[in-house]
């Protein structure tokens, strides 16, 4: 195996680790009403609700990561991120109290927040000119924790109790970690096939991408983040609402879900053979219906619109991706990676209390689905401003674009 391919494999495995880890508490709750209510209550909310500090720190976290990169190094980062959230996962594990599970879970947060601005960067410069793909593979892995995360953490939780349902997994990341520590530190440049160039892109089309990339983040994240805390709970109401049927929740939800990494590939495939644009609209497009019909439907209608709604979500975090390894310099996409997911999990860090408020006020995730819905009607909005250009699949194209063609006949006369 290759250098680059060792390396996107430890990404990929990281990315999976990042999205499991954070939505054990989204099952788990189920368990822990059952199991456990004599520490933590007997109601959905508020035990849900101790996960806001994981993701307020999640994003947050994210916005020095870049600079700490540039300090620590990319590979002393990512180890770090195996070692400290496998071990936040053991010790969230060990916890009896809503206090404890509280700050153990944020302290993972912290931890986790590593992934998305280093990882993916290292991701993108690994991959070579086939960025849409790996991209999409990569979003693949991150989904596969998201779908496995209800599934096994629903059968841990009934077999052997909710602690185990953070310790088990949190020893397989920490055992990651350690694997990880024997690689040497990846260079692109002295890779096979080296690091190309990255064309100048006129600043004009830069600053539009990247105002318009800033507001997907924001609205995304929230959506992203809601809906899949959300579908476990979604299931248990619409189509197995014992508590005896715990498992099937988790099963149903990883149906759902596993719609959305059927779909990343794809699109991590479509990416490269069309204009980011092109695929995005697609997804925006029916984000929004499906939304709303989810806000009403009940039995087995509502497992295929939410292995679309995932789709498009999912779908629509392979573009975002992307967009910044298409439009931003090599030497700044950790930086701006940093400030993205902030901007994203900031936004994420809402869905938890805004979801346990809407369901706890409405007795159900009705509203739920309307107001994600409003958010997603943005982000159509935002696929609808972000610029349509050949130039994505030609860089070269770049240097003969209106753009810079203008900006080369200004240059004299300045």
């Amino acid at each position: 195996m290759s250098p680059n391919s060792r390396q996107i494999a430890f990404i990929n495995t990281a990315h999976t680790f990042t999205h499991y880890s954070l939505l054990i508490l989204a099952t788990a709750v189920l368990a822990i009403v059952q199991q456990d209510s004599a520490a933590f209550g007997g109601d959905y909310g508020p035990i849900l609700a101790l996960g806001t500090g994981m993701f307020v720190l999640y994003g947050l976290g994210s916005l020095p990561m870049g600079w700490l990169a540039d300090r620590l190094g990319r590979k002393a980062m990512m180890t770090a991120f195996f070692l400290g959230t496998g071990g936040a996962m053991i010790v969230a594990g060990l916890t009896a109290s809503p206090v404890g599970l509280m700050l153990t879970l944020a302290v993972m947060g912290a931890f986790s927040a590593i992934y998305h601005p280093i990882g993916t960067a290292m991701l993108v410069e690994a991959a070579g000119p086939r960025v849409g793909r790996a991209v999409g593979i990569n979003g693949v892995f991150g989904n596969v924790g998201v779908a496995l995360a209800p599934v096994v953490t629903a059968f841990l939780a009934a077999r052997f109790g909710w602690h185990w349902a953070f310790i088990i997994p949190g020893a397989l990341c920490v055992a990651f970690g350690l694997l990880y520590l024997r690689e040497p530190a990846f260079d692109a440049s002295r890779a096979p096939g080296g690091a190309k160039p990255f064309a100048a892109i006129p600043p004009a089309v830069v600053r539009r991408a990247v105002i318009i990339l800033m507001a997907i983040a924001a609205v995304s994240g929230l959506v992203f983040n809601a809906f899949t805390l959300l579908i476990p709970k979604l299931m248990e109401e619409r189509l197995a609402s014992s508590p005896d049927l715990l498992p099937v929740v988790g099963l149903l939800a990883f149906l759902a879900t596993l719609c959305g990494g059927l779909t990343q590939y794809t699109v991590g495939q479509l990416i490269d053979r069309n204009t980011l644009k092109a695929v995005f609209m697609p997804l925006g497009i029916v984000l929004v219906p499906a939304l709303l019909a989810l806000s009403f439907v009940e039995g087995w209608l509502v497992l295929p619109l939410a292995g679309i709604v995932a789709a498009s979500i999912f779908g629509q975090v392979t573009v975002n991706d992307t967009m910044t390894a298409r439009y931003i310099a090599p030497a700044l996409r950790a930086k701006l990676y940093s400030i993205r997911f902030t901007i994203g999990f900031l936004g994420a860090a809402v869905a938890s209390p805004l979801v346990g408020f809407l369901h706890d006020a409405t007795g159900d995730l009705a509203l739920a689905m309307v107001v994600l819905a409003a958010f997603g009607s943005i982000t159509l909005a935002c696929a609808l401003l972000f610029p349509n250009r050949k130039e994505e699949l030609a860089p070269e194209l770049w240097a003969r674009s209106p753009e810079a063609i203008a900006a080369r006949a200004a240059a004299p006369a300045e």
